[in-house]
């Protein structure tokens, strides 16, 4: 059987390609299969600083793979197996950037908010489809419903309209649209910045960003406090401000 998700590792980036364009790169058993499994490898891969979800053919991701859903019950549904997608990319200690050169709807777009950074081509779209069949985009309102405006989110959750990069970017679900032209020239200037970080400081970044803030205000600063001053002591940190002096680079930047 022919792999529908590929990895590679080349300058620090680990680009993870769907490639199962006869169905939209839907999410189907083997494609959720081997995302999984590269995902896990990109973690555990010491090559890898950044990891890249790409796409071959017009389309990012359809979302679940229907034709399997059809007739299949609840504890058979391929649904159940998508949060723990979403969770490896929502918590990968390094940085997760999503391609898109072509639509994403429903699931596909779950996995657009799961990744730190996500930047698209201004002619892709995107949608919420699943009312239009009568499902609920539940489990991907949890990567979801943090990005989006809160207006945004009830109006395209429950109509299913369809809409374009620019509003993406404008309600939180991008961080760019640009010409088609100009994409990887763009995913470029994105993985560029991120290879400069310390890898075990962005790992501890995307943690901070991710955490439950206490409600003492004085509680919030004393465990930021901890975190600051661990990084500024510990071995990256005084390598990073050594080289600062030195007016060099980092050890870590590829």
């Amino acid at each position: 059987m022919a792999e529908l998700v590929h990895y590679a590792v080349a300058g620090g980036v680990a680009t993870i390609t769907l490639d199962s364009p006869h169905n939209r790169n839907a999410l189907s058993t083997q494609l959720r299969r081997e995302l999984r499994a590269h995902l896990s490898a990109a973690e555990g891969d010491e090559a890898a600083r950044v990891i890249v979800l790409d796409h071959t053919g017009p389309v990012f991701c359809a979302g679940m793979d229907l034709k399997e859903a059809g007739g299949a019950s609840t504890s058979d549904q391929g649904v159940n197996e998508f949060p723990a997608i979403l969770e490896q990319i929502w918590n990968s200690p390094k940085p997760v950037l999503a391609r898109l050169a072509g639509p994403a709807r429903a699931g596909g777009v779950g996995l657009v908010a799961a990744a730190d950074i996500a930047v698209a081509a201004q002619d892709a779209t995107f949608a919420f489809t699943e009312v239009r069949i009568g499902v609920v985009p539940a489990v991907i309102s949890v990567t979801v419903l943090p990005r989006l405006l809160p207006r945004a989110a009830h109006e395209l959750f429950l109509t299913g309209e369809q809409f374009s990069a620019r509003r993406a970017v404008e309600i939180g679900l991008l961080n760019s649209a640009v010409p088609a032209a100009e994409l990887d020239a763009e995913v470029s200037r994105y993985v560029g910045m991120l290879t400069l970080g310390g890898p075990n400081a962005l790992a501890a970044t995307k943690q901070m960003l991710r955490r439950e803030r206490p409600a003492s205000l004085t509680e919030d600063f004393a465990a930021m406090t901890a975190l600051s001053a661990g990084f500024f002591a510990g071995a990256e940190g005084q390598e990073g401000i050594l080289a600062f002096a030195q007016k060099r680079k980092p050890n870590w930047v590829p």
